[in-house]
């Protein structure tokens, strides 16, 4: 027969175990909201993060030999501090070499200036003078001409006088033969008519003399006309010389680039720091042969590191540029920094990776992406905590205030095509 006392112990313990089972429920329950709303909520966090640094990678414009090396890894440099030198030799003959082309060019330049000027002004002063003796021999042709003409004019007159003389001559003559007038009168005509004789002939000597000076005007008139023509080919080789000495302008504006050049080359065997940091990843060494392009080491800003987050895409509904984050470094465990978000980044990491995902393809599988998001710290890391290129962290964003944008505003100086 059971006893009654047993049994009602047993629902006792039943209840009890019940009460104590609900009461542990809620209390896990009640911890653990206040744990969600104190640590949780409003925050994403990552440990897929990692400290990043905008390095320079430092190499040569120019390919040489490795002269002499003023660093080391890990030594800290000054923007501008020189790096590395190449070996100079080659540079400077070029150098040399530009500036004796550019002075012999400019010697060149010089003669051909003072035959241009020259030529300028003897061809000038040779179409001047041809210009004036074709003038002066029009001139004396006109006049010729003119003379001539009044002496035409003038010889008829004297021919009409003469046949009259010779009239009265002959008139005079028979009646002498009659003896029907005197002596006296015959000479007086015979001497009218010798006198009109003589003056005929003077004229057409003077009508010679005149057509020979028309003659000689005329070829002088020809000879200027041909010291004009040769005056003006003369011109034709001033243009040529002038075209020449615009040859010889562009030929030095060249060797002066060309000078330029090898100015600017030789100033390339100083390789200087672009930036401040620390020296990493020194591959070279003195004497080594490097060509452009080529790596030779970094510089490090170590004062300008910042935090690359990679969170998953569903993290980010509420994360915003702007809003303050706190970073867990795995180097200083219990050291907390502090930032802000200061990019999301436009597509997701593998979005550019070397090779992207082929999504169309027939195998495909849903993965989380992660999208990277770029952290600032608020103050540069203090040199007891000094942060360095690939140190992991933990990055927790503070998501209470969405009032900032979600993408980084174009710059003010920024130029967009309409």
């Amino acid at each position: 027969m059971q006893n009654p006392t047993n049994g009602n112990s047993n629902q006792n313990n039943r209840k009890n175990w019940l009460r104590g089972l609900v009461g542990f429920s809620l209390a896990a329950l009640i911890l653990g909201g206040l744990y969600w709303f104190f640590f949780l909520y409003n925050r994403v966090s990552t440990d897929n993060a990692y400290v990043m640094a905008d390095s320079a990678m430092i190499s040569s414009r120019i390919p040489g030999s490795v002269q002499e090396i003023f660093v080391e890894n890990d030594t800290a440099v000054k923007t501008g501090q020189t790096l590395i030198t190449l070996d100079p030799r080659d540079y400077q003959l070029a150098l040399d070499e530009a500036e004796a082309a550019l002075n012999r060019t400019e010697a060149e330049m010089k003669a051909m200036g003072f035959s241009v000027s020259q030529s300028d002004i003897q061809t000038s002063a040779q179409q001047d003078s041809a210009r004036s003796g074709v003038g002066e021999a029009q001139d004396r042709v006109r006049e010729g001409e003119h003379k001539l003409e009044a002496l035409k004019q003038q010889r008829i007159a004297v021919q009409a006088d003469l046949a009259i003389a010779r009239r009265d001559f002959e008139r005079y003559d028979r009646l002498l033969k009659q003896q029907a007038i005197a002596q006296q009168q015959w000479d007086r005509a015979k001497t009218l008519l010798d006198k009109s004789s003589a003056q005929l002939e003077g004229i057409d000597a003077d009508i010679q003399a005149v057509e020979a000076s028309i003659a000689a005007a005329r070829q002088a008139e020809a000879r200027s006309h041909a010291q004009w023509t040769s005056a003006k080919g003369g011109r034709y080789s001033v243009n040529i010389l002038q075209q020449q000495f615009a040859a010889l302008c562009a030929k030095r504006e060249e060797v002066l680039a060309q000078l330029q050049e090898a100015r600017l080359r030789l100033t390339y065997c100083k390789i200087p720091a672009p930036i401040g940091g620390f020296i990493a990843q020194k591959r070279i060494q003195k004497g080594d042969r490097i060509q452009p392009g080529q790596v030779l080491m970094a510089v490090v800003p170590l004062e300008g590191v910042y935090i690359e987050a990679n969170f998953k895409e569903t993290q980010l509904k509420h994360v915003r540029i702007g809003q303050p984050v706190t970073i867990n470094a795995d180097i200083y465990p219990g050291y907390t920094f502090q930032g802000k978000v200061a990019g999301i980044r436009a597509g997701t990491g593998a979005a550019f990776s070397l090779l992207p995902p082929e999504n169309a393809t027939g195998n495909w599988i849903k993965v989380v992406q992660r999208v990277p998001v770029k952290i600032r710290l608020n103050q540069k890391p203090p040199p007891d905590h000094p942060l360095r290129i690939g140190l992991s962290a933990i990055a927790t964003i503070h998501t209470e205030d969405r009032r900032g944008p979600m993408l980084m505003a174009a710059p003010p100086s920024a130029k967009t095509e309409p």
